[in-house]
């Protein structure tokens, strides 16, 4: 039986969650890019198990024009061509910092440098910290994922 969350961490520690927002729009106007901010945080998500922010960053991809068969298959990224060598570095670094295995840390961060300078690196490693702070305040606080209508089916 799911519990019904009783803290609203946004009203009861309303600085906190602000300065996390800003920390997140700040990032946001950084190097990186809102693709590839997205994409990030829907692997994480993804890893984490956070349904609401896995739903919301979906979304936000679509939104910005990405189909979705490149969408979906996220989760899949490692044995499909659908991304670029510099996504599938970025993918590789956030599942590094996600998970914190010491094991490939090393390769993943090797991969990174062909694609991203210095402060993008810097960036991308703040984006997967403040994803994974998002994601652990939405599945201990259990924000719900709400249902809409479905998205227009992709042509077959």
């Amino acid at each position: 039986m799911r519990r019904t969350p009783t803290t609203s961490f946004h009203d009861a520690a309303h600085d906190t969650y602000q300065a996390l927002l800003a920390t997140s729009a700040t990032l946001a106007r950084g190097v990186l890019g809102p693709r590839l901010i997205e994409l990030v945080n829907l692997r994480i998500s993804q890893i984490n198990g956070c349904a609401y922010c896995v739903d919301m960053h979906a979304r936000d991809l679509l939104a910005q024009g990405c189909d979705w068969q490149w969408v979906n298959s996220v989760v899949t990224w490692h044995e499909v061509d659908f991304y670029t060598e510099a996504e599938r570095a970025a993918l590789g670094w956030a599942e590094a910092v996600t998970t914190l295995a010491r094991h490939g840390r090393d390769d993943a961060y090797a991969a990174l440098l062909p694609h991203f300078d210095e402060r993008a690196r810097a960036e991308l490693t703040f984006v997967a910290a403040v994803m994974n702070t998002w994601n652990r305040m939405a599945i201990t606080l259990e924000s719900q994922v709400a249902r809409v209508p479905e998205l227009p089916h992709p042509a077959r």
